[in-house]
């Protein structure tokens, strides 16, 4: 049997339209912001429940309606079945590919693990899935590539080493060649430029105050700019917007 974890609902509803056979899982966190450190998966949820309510303003039962709950069949899965891995390539999803493979291992080592890849987009490769229909969809699961053990292992390393935050560990692991990850230098050193010594804006926030010289207190139009010079993140409106107002908050100090 087949199941697909998608990385989140706009995937699942064009997913939908497809004739591609198989149960769906929906990913619905973004682990690329928040803790993700944890002694077990419990207190992960935990911890995790209560950032999304501090940060987002989301209710914890809610979180665990609709992230916690669906995630969770992913430690009932048949030994035999074939799991489709549909993540994009920026930071945005691969940290939340890295995650899945942790879950999909610690649930049963004997699963069949692929992925999918978005179909190489003409321009904006960052743009994934994101403007897919059914057909290149069926085109993109045609050509899935198969998870081996080396590949697993990398997935599962990359994923220690960004809940840690072990920035060295994740770029000396980035170098290592794989089928099943695209672009892992530039990936993580985006995540690297993240985090600018010496209390300085780090390179999205740096980006943001660049972008609002030209675009005053226009959120739309940040947004937007963002997410043409820096798709590799793979930010949503709400990740940015909290830095924007980060950045106008520290513009109206100086």
């Amino acid at each position: 049997m087949s199941f697909h974890i998608l990385n989140g609902d706009s995937l699942a509803q064009t997913f939908a339209q497809s004739n591609i056979p198989g149960h769906r899982i929906i990913c619905r966190e973004c682990l690329i912001d928040g803790p993700a450190q944890a002694a077990d998966l419990d207190n992960f949820w935990a911890i995790r429940a209560n950032f999304i309510a501090q940060g987002y303003g989301e209710a914890r039962e809610t979180y665990y309606a609709k992230v916690v709950k669906e995630l969770d069949q992913i430690q009932r899965l048949p030994e035999e079945a074939e799991i489709n891995l549909w993540f994009e390539d920026d930071l945005f999803c691969q940290s939340n590919l890295w995650f899945m493979l942790a879950l999909l291992v610690n649930a049963s080592p004997q699963l069949k693990i692929y992925r999918v890849f978005p179909m190489e987009p003409a321009q904006d490769h960052w743009n994934g899935f994101g403007r897919a229909d059914a057909a290149s969809l069926e085109q993109a699961y045609a050509q899935r590539v198969q998870f081996h053990q080396t590949d697993l292992e990398l997935g599962l390393a990359l994923w220690e080493a960004f809940r840690s935050k072990d920035l060295t560990q994740l770029q000396t692991l980035s170098r290592q060649p794989s089928a099943c990850f695209n672009r892992l230098p530039e990936v993580v050193q985006a995540h690297v430029d993240r985090f600018a010594p010496n209390g300085q804006l780090g390179r999205p926030e740096r980006l943001i105050a660049e972008i609002l010289k030209d675009n005053p207190e226009d959120f739309s139009a940040v947004f937007a700019a963002f997410g043409q010079r820096a798709g590799v993140y793979g930010f949503g409106d709400v990740q940015v917007k909290v830095m924007y107002e980060r950045v106008l908050e520290m513009e109206e100090l100086i």
